[in-house]
């Protein structure tokens, strides 16, 4: 971790260099100290310790200095670090301008020049200022900083992905949060810049891309192997079960995932019923021992990176990336999951982002402090969702078609909804039309058994419901149910397409699809059971037929 900053700022280099070296002998160990002969420099370094969320612990300044005066370069740093103590060294003639600067720039002490010996004279003045500074010390923030505007679909998919990938990271709400304006003014930045990632290392970005942001956190953005033996596309707990089976066994894999890790079971903010957490773990808990687990086995991870489509060049089958990336490899297993399915109602659309999200009840949670939050849908996400919500919001309103959540939701949370008081479930109803010029304030639902519509003041808006599979990429050979879920095993047999594409003698294995080498696990197959547990346990199972068909 690093030290905090004592800062030396003194035009006259003997005295830089004699105060300096003072310092170094006394507080080295414990302090980062940095000189400059210049005021200007000394707020430019200001702006960049801000920027890394560095700490500054005393500003030494010279009262005398030919840019601008002490008394007024303290003035300037003092919003960059409020808490530091800051010490003027003056000649006898600055006296009165030293006591004024008490009161008006609540100067920590006055020091008078020459400070021999420094025994007596300088380190028990400084010894005490730290002492107190260390007392009242709460430490800046170690991470990434996004700056943006909190109703901005941007700034929202930014937070997501970093929320997604596990990343932490400090949100500034651009005008409401107090650091906003001094990051924004010190960099020379206006809000058309909005959003700005600051990252710990001094380097920033306005309006990064998802690509941008992947590779300044250090994810894997290429291939690394010439060919693989299985690519594996979605990398939620299926997939990242047959990341951990594939690399376990000796096969060369790869994952591909095209926002974060984890699928939906990845933002829900807990799971208690999945076996042997008998206390439940988060779904980003899941997702991260998971991830690690898998990369120790060797397996590579790509993300973001989005699968286009998929060839074939002689026994080889063929990744095509977005991005151009063509990847070989002999055997394929589509993990690519569900997403919510998108409401259509007025409104909805043009407030996306802007206080109607899809999932996501994870990385919005703490703007909804003291919020009226409404949540679409019956199931688990659902649940899970508005007991999360709970804890921040003034009130959460489960709205439901059905009379009941009892035949949709695990009786586990169904209890624990009924027993929190800010949370209440309206049945029989359905949203009309959204409302809000910047983000959302209403909402007009529907009463379905009496047909009424009746209109609510709403912060925002999290929709749990539908299951969308990710296949609108796949070409027309892999066979689709009507939902567009991919048809495996022996629901094959019967289709008329899957006679037209498939050449084999033998029948498709349990998870293959209607092209031999291609296999289907978790929630974007026919058929599937919607639990982690299940899919998991289908992501292993896939690597068992992988094997089985690299050895024909």
């Amino acid at each position: 971790m690093q030290n905090p900053v004592i800062l030396i700022v003194d035009d006259d280099p003997q005295v830089l260099r004699s105060i300096s070296r003072d310092l170094k002998s006394r507080y080295r160990k414990d302090y980062e100290l940095l000189s400059t002969s210049s005021a200007k420099e000394a707020l430019e370094l200001l702006t960049d310790l801000k920027n890394q969320g560095t700490d500054l612990a005393l500003i030494v300044s010279d009262q005398r200095m030919p840019e601008m005066e002490g008394v007024d370069f303290l003035e300037k740093a003092k919003p960059f670090f409020p808490k530091a103590k800051k010490v003027l060294l003056t000649a006898y003639s600055d006296t009165n301008a030293a006591i004024k600067a008490i009161n008006h720039i609540q100067l920590d002490y006055y020091l008078s020049k020459p400070w021999d010996p420094p025994q007596e004279k300088l380190f028990p003045v400084l010894d005490e200022l730290l002492d107190d500074w260390q007392f009242d010390f709460r430490p800046e923030f170690k991470g990434i900083k996004v700056v943006g505007f909190q109703f901005s679909p941007v700034s929202h998919a930014i937070k997501d992905f970093l929320s997604g990938h596990l990343v932490p990271y400090q949100w500034i709400d651009f005008p409401n949060h107090p650091e906003s304006k001094l990051l924004m003014e010190s960099n020379n930045f206006n809000s058309e810049c909005l959003p700005i990632v600051f990252f710990p290392d001094g380097k920033i970005i306005q309006k990064p891309t998802l690509s941008q942001l992947a590779e300044s956190i250090g994810l894997q953005q290429a291939v690394k192997e010439e060919t693989y033996d299985v690519v594996i596309v979605g990398a939620g707990p299926a997939g990242l079960a047959a990341a951990v089976y594939g690399g376990s066994e000796g096969l060369k894999t790869l994952l591909i995932e095209r926002k974060a890790p984890g699928g939906q079971a990845g933002t829900s903010s807990r799971i208690e019923n999945y076996l042997g957490f008998p206390t439940g773990l988060s779904g980003a808990e899941l997702t991260r021992r998971a991830l690690a687990q898998a990369k120790r086995f060797g397996t590579e991870f790509i993300s973001p990176g989005e699968v286009k489509a998929i060839g074939q060049q002689g026994t080889y089958k063929i990744i095509h990336l977005a991005d151009g990336q063509k990847i070989p490899t002999k055997a394929v297993v589509l993990t690519a999951g569900v997403d919510y399915r998108k409401l259509d109602q007025p409104g909805l659309t043009e407030l996306n982002g802007a206080g109607v999200y899809y999932g996501a009840a994870n990385t919005e949670a703490a703007a909804c402090k003291e919020k009226d939050v409404f949540i679409v849908g019956g199931g688990n996400s659902a649940g899970q969702a508005a007991m999360y919500l709970s804890q921040f919001a003034k009130s959460v309103t489960i709205l439901i078609r059905k009379d009941s959540l009892t035949s949709t939701m695990s009786s586990y949370l169904i209890e624990q909804i009924s027993l929190t008081p800010t949370i209440q479930v309206l049945g029989n109803s359905e949203i009309v039309k959204a409302y809000g010029d910047s983000n959302l304030e209403g909402l007009d639902i529907r009463d379905l058994s009496k047909n009424e519509i009746k209109n609510f003041h709403a912060d925002a808006l999290y929709i749990f419901i539908g299951a969308k599979p990710m296949t609108e990429w796949l070409d027309e050979g892999i066979v689709l149910d009507e939902k567009g879920f991919i048809v495996t095993g022996r629901n094959l047999l019967g289709l008329t397409e899957f006679k037209k594409s498939w050449k084999k003698d033998r029948e498709p294995l349990l998870l293959e699809t209607s092209i031999p080498g291609i296999f289907a696990a978790g929630d974007v197959r026919s058929g599937a059971m919607n639990r982690v547990a299940s899919a998991v346990g289908e992501g292993a199972m896939a690597i068992s037929f992988v094997h089985k068909f690299l050895a024909e």
